[in-house]
């Protein structure tokens, strides 16, 4: 029987998470980075479908429990709907933005929270 799996489709890696993130993720299974494709401006809907199939066919190699998918609005749309039309559980990282004000300079961080199901 093979290994639960976290599928981590995103940019960024899980080696850069939090302790809290990785706890979560690791409830689902074993963490597996996959980077999230790059996708051009040019790229056409044609292309965008040829990227989600090449894409989720690797993906579902893995027999996923879920998947954390993030990147390029479009693509991504339409990775998370193939994957959810195949039963597999697609997340989203929810995080806390604060903001700290030095003058006039701002800096933002970002707090992980917890994983929230995209559902059909």
């Amino acid at each position: 029987m093979n290994k639960p799996v976290f599928i981590n489709l995103t940019n960024h890696p899980s080696k850069y998470w939090g302790e809290q993130q990785k706890k979560e993720a690791h409830k689902y299974g074993a963490i597996v980075d996959i980077p999230f494709p790059n996708v051009p401006a040019e790229a056409t809907e044609d292309d965008i479908r040829r990227l989600c199939d090449a894409t989720v066919k690797k993906v579902m190699g893995y027999s996923p429990e879920a998947v954390l998918c993030q990147g390029e609005f479009t693509l991504a749309f339409q990775i998370i709907n193939t994957l959810l039309e195949q039963d597999v559980t697609v997340v989203a990282a929810c995080s806390e933005r604060v903001v700290k004000e030095n003058g006039n300079r701002k800096e933002s961080y970002f707090y992980f929270k917890k994983f929230r199901k995209f559902s059909k």
